[in-house]
């Protein structure tokens, strides 16, 4: 792989994400704070236990450098995002977190994760692949990254409490 502005040639493995590596994703999950919310080893696990459909990409040294968690049509799942999509979607893989080590950003770790939620998708016969993206804080990359990606605009939602604004994005899936 030898995408992107910093790519340098990396072999990578793509697998279901494991119990053992909850402290792992914890840690990436909270490099990409303020895109993401911060994370602990408990609600890392309890978002695990939602999840439809997860995956790692390995380093050469087997290390996790990226993730992806996906949560699929009728879950029981209160996140405000997802739950805008549920109301919009008959069928939706939810990406609820996509993560990439700050060492490998802009390797095309993201177009890995993103190509195999997709792949999944298809598999489970859903008609969208769904998203946010912040607005407020600002994530002027990952907005440009899902456009580029084929994702479309829906709408715009503030959240917890009006201190985060999302664009609600979605792909469709054929």
């Amino acid at each position: 792989m030898t995408e992107g502005a910093d790519a340098t040639d990396i072999s990578l493995a793509l697998r279901s994400v494991r119990h053992e590596d909850i402290p792992r994703l914890v840690e990436l999950n909270n490099q990409a704070a303020p895109a993401v919310p911060v994370e602990t080893a408990e609600s890392m696990a309890a978002l695990l236990d939602v999840a439809q459909w997860t995956a790692v990409v390995e380093g050469p040294d087997q290390e996790p450098i990226g993730a992806v968690i996906t949560v699929g049509t009728g879950a029981d799942y209160s996140s405000e995002n997802y739950l805008y999509f549920e109301k919009e979607f008959d069928s939706h893989l939810y990406i609820d977190r996509v993560f990439v080590d700050e060492a490998h950003r802009s390797s095309g770790i993201g177009q890995v994760l993103y190509r195999a939620v997709e792949d999944e998708a298809r598999r489970l016969g859903v008609s969208a692949v769904t998203c946010e993206v912040n607005l407020e804080p600002p994530n002027p990359r990952s907005l440009a990254f899902h456009h580029r990606e084929g994702f479309r605009d829906l709408d715009t939602q503030a959240t917890k409490g009006g201190a985060v604004v999302v664009q609600l994005m979605a792909k469709e899936i054929r």
